[in-house]
């Protein structure tokens, strides 16, 4: 039997806008009373959402097979088995109107609940600089976009933000947007180049100048307490910046790619005591021991790779497994894009839309699938300063998810709906980018066929063909001699490693 698959409301009028769900107040008159007369309904003081059945992927690999999350006013209060939800555990006799609490549930039977993504940084999705209230856009086609690749939270130029949308209501509600506002950017930028000498010695000395600061206000701090007329030390001429730094406040951020830079880098780390993130970090496996024990923090896009120069008598320096590498040196992993926009012409495949597709890569260089997993959700959001709100799924912290139809790292899936503080976002069936591919049929759950990031369809079913129509038709001739599906695998069906005419190894080669 087919699973079933179906949105419905326990308790409260729910009405669907096409860009999200929205919660209507119950109000009710009683039949027995004048028309005129409306009865006041309760007010309403309590949202609760729940999610009921799916595998929910709380983080670092932990898995609930066919578990409850529920959260209250947009925060998750339970997740585990037999969670109690109001108005349909109890509560579920009380009349609507004498209610003050609405409830939307979500049956997720079938399918997997992942934390929202994080990406580190992007642009035009939600705001930029200045005052968020005049430049984010709720109503924005890149935030649709950015929400049906699962991401709900991002950095920006300034701005730590939540891709949340105009949700439609009834009677209307002005658009908060406070609410979107995670905080600021906890980053100091500077360069460390051997292109510029003058710039490292610039920094060595600002650095230098801070941490003479910090001993002289300690010694200060010692001794104000035996001689209360003792100045405190003058910051004159200390770089703001650099004391942030090594008072732990912000955290420098560098872009460094070449072996000889991340080694300065490092060293200069263990010097002055500061933990660095290094964006890049291309031939960081080279010296991944160095930069783990200096405390780095990686921030590195997958795919791409420096070839080698004829300039230059060295190799390119790039590496699959870099992330792998990196990793196994205890070093905290975050993938980012090539691109942090949407791109909507061109070569596509390396905007931020395809934050998890970047994330398989590095599990094909041999990083660990939940490293992966938080590489775009928990490892961004403690990078960002929100670590404590967003990136996992655990009780006290933001009810962001999203719902998917298989390995959220495989390319074939889908994100389903998204869920941004406790709110309905995203719903593919209600948007008009991709309800079209592999829709939902009415009550069951689609794709038939789900992998996991890797997984080969040899495995699987005797078909071995997924949702793309071309499968086993019942042709046993066909299949024993390997010539049934020669044309439709050469035609872009490799990447899958389908069927069993020896073609799928070509198509996974061609595919990198």
């Amino acid at each position: 039997m087919k699973p079933r698959h179906k949105l419905f409301a326990s308790l409260a009028l729910i009405s669907f806008a096409p860009a999200a769900g929205a919660l209507a107040p119950p109000v009710r008159v009683a039949d027995d009373e004048p028309a005129e007369e409306e009865r006041e309904a309760t007010e309403i003081e309590d949202y609760y959402f729940a999610v009921t059945g799916g595998d929910i992927y709380a983080s670092g690999g932990e898995v609930l097979r066919g578990a409850t999350l529920l959260a209250k006013n947009g925060k998750i209060t339970h997740i585990g088995y037999d969670v109690e939800i109001p108005g349909v555990d109890y509560f579920q006799d009380m009349p609507e109107e004498d209610r003050n609490f609405l409830t939307e549930t979500l049956d997720a039977t079938g399918l997997r609940v992942y934390p929202g993504l994080v990406a580190i940084s992007s642009s035009s999705l939600m705001g930029s600089s200045g005052d968020i209230a005049d430049t984010a856009n709720p109503f924005g086609q890149n935030l649709v976009l950015a929400l049906a690749s699962g991401i709900t939270s991002t950095g920006s130029s300034r701005n730590v933000v939540k891709l949340k949308r105009y949700v439609e209501h009834d009677p209307p509600r002005d658009f908060d947007f406070s609410s979107i506002l995670l905080g600021e950017n906890t980053y100091s930028s500077l360069s460390w180049s051997g292109r510029s000498p003058s710039g490292k010695a610039s920094l060595r000395e600002k650095l230098s100048d801070a941490a003479e600061y910090q001993r002289a206000f300690r010694k200060w701090e010692k001794d104000v307490k035996k001689d209360k007329e003792l100045k405190e030390p003058s910051k004159k001429g200390v770089d703001s910046s650099a004391l942030a730094i090594l008072k732990g406040e912000v955290r420098a951020r560098f872009g460094a790619d070449d072996r000889d830079d991340l080694l300065g880098i490092a060293r200069l780390a263990q010097e002055f005591g500061f933990r660095p993130v290094i964006e890049g970090c291309r031939e960081g496996w080279t010296v991944a021991a160095e930069l783990g024990r200096a405390g780095a923090s990686a921030i590195i896009t997958p795919r791409t790779r420096r070839d080698k120069s004829e300039n230059l008598v060295r190799p390119g320096g790039s590496s699959i497994e870099n992330a792998a590498i990196l990793h196994a040196a205890g070093i905290p992993i975050v993938i980012k894009t090539q691109s942090g926009g949407v791109n909507m012409g061109g070569i596509v495949g390396r905007d931020i839309i395809h934050l998890p597709v970047e994330a398989g890569f590095a599990v094909r260089g041999g990083l660990p699938e939940a490293a992966a997993l938080d590489g775009i959700t928990i490892e961004p959001a403690r990078m960002l300063g929100i670590g404590h709100r967003v990136g996992s799924l655990a009780v006290g912290k933001d009810c962001d998810l999203i719902v998917t139809d298989g390995d959220v790292l495989h390319y074939q899936t889908f994100v389903q709906y998204a869920v941004v503080d406790g709110e309905l976002a995203y719903d593919k069936e209600q948007e008009l980018y991709y309800a079209h591919i592999r829709p939902r049929a009415q009550g069951e759950v689609a794709p038939q066929e789900k992998l996991d990031a890797g997984e080969n369809l040899d495995d699987s079913d005797d078909d071995g063909e997924g949702d793309d129509g071309e499968g086993d038709d019942g042709d046993d001739e066909e299949d024993d001699d390997g010539e049934g599906d020669d044309e439709e695998g050469d035609d872009g069906e490799g990447d899958d490693g389908e069927g069993d005419d020896g073609e799928g190894d070509e198509g996974e080669e061609g595919g990198d």
